[in-house]
């Protein structure tokens, strides 16, 4: 994790110095930048395997999680939307204590994070032992939390612990 930051700063860093040059043969704009900072992320990747294997790996996971997310959070802004202007209330706010596999202060803080970022979904807190955190939710199927619990599971902590291990 901290050689995929130590890459983002390097092609941030780069970009910058390239775009500050006067005469850049690209012109300075938003999909020039996001191409380049992309190309420069691949560069750096690739040549990663002859000195770290394991970012090698976690990249591709890096990049799978992040388009879970988008769609998780996609998915919970139309759920909210639809709620919003349909005049039928589909809400059935639940509190519900969510047990943890992640042991680390990274982890817990960036499921908690990224459950607080999606929309329906907040964060209240955490057991004294770490083992649970307690989660809002406006939205439970058929009442059926067990399965809400398998989905975050399965979904966002599934996919943080595979990128911290």
């Amino acid at each position: 994790m901290k050689l995929l930051l130590i890459h983002i700063v390097v092609a941030g860093a780069l970009i910058y110095a390239y775009f500050r040059q006067p005469g850049a043969l690209i012109p300075y704009t938003a999909l020039s930048t996001a191409l380049l900072f992309l190309l420069l992320i691949i560069f750096l990747w690739v040549s990663s395997k002859f000195y770290n294997r394991s970012y090698y790996r976690k990249l591709p996971k890096l990049f799978y999680f992040l388009l879970y997310f988008l769609k998780e959070l996609f998915v919970a802004n139309l759920k909210i939307a639809y709620d919003i202007v349909t005049p039928h209330y589909r809400m059935q706010p639940t509190l519900l204590a969510l047990p943890l596999n992640a042991k680390t202060d990274l982890e817990i803080s960036l499921l908690a994070n990224i459950i607080s970022l999606t929309p329906g979904t907040l964060s209240i807190d955490i057991s004294e032992d770490r083992s649970v955190l307690y989660v809002h939710t406006l939205y439970v199927k058929h009442g059926d939390v067990e399965q809400l619990k398998r989905s975050i599971k399965d979904g966002f902590e599934r996919r943080i612990l595979e990128l911290t291990a």
